[in-house]
């Protein structure tokens, strides 16, 4: 059995490098305006419902699928650093509870790279949810960023 204090086990990471300065992607990431431009995967809308970009700041996102059943992600900011990470509670109701979400915010040339890391609180949580289809999920949201933001720079 894997030790589920692990943090290695108990992570799922997505990097991802976008063709632009790295204050737009932060403010693609951050700004309400923005996120409901891109923020879920694809087919889906996206209302800002609550956006306090602070530490101890909520933050909750409704996401409403094609069959119009609404998706819900909400967290809590736990740390800040302007342009270079955000660190938060998650909960995606209702598929994902108690997780969190690491984004690093890197130059990478005259472009920005993210690093998104998904805490689970187990081992096995983490297993699940990447059985359950973690980067192709993830990885819309960032096809969708990737798109949004290319509009912009």
């Amino acid at each position: 059995m894997a030790d589920t204090n692990n943090l290695q086990d108990r992570v799922l990471t997505i990097t991802r490098t976008f063709n632009a300065p790295r204050k737009l992607v932060w403010e693609v990431w951050t700004q309400p305006e923005h996120i409901a431009q891109w923020w879920g995967p694809t087919g889906m809308e996206t209302r800002v419902e609550e956006q306090d970009f602070k530490v101890g700041g909520n933050w909750k996102y409704v996401m409403t699928m094609p069959n119009g059943q609404d998706f819900v992600a909400e967290g809590t900011y736990t740390e800040i650093e302007d342009f270079a990470k955000i660190v938060t509670g998650a909960n995606f109701r209702p598929m994902t509870e108690g997780v969190t979400l690491s984004n690093l915010f890197e130059d990478e040339g005259a472009g920005t790279k993210i690093t998104f890391d998904v805490i689970h609180p187990t081992a096995e949580y983490a297993q699940q949810q990447k059985d359950m289809g973690f980067e192709k999920g993830w990885g819309s949201h960032f096809d969708r960023m990737q798109e949004y933001v290319s509009t912009l720079a």
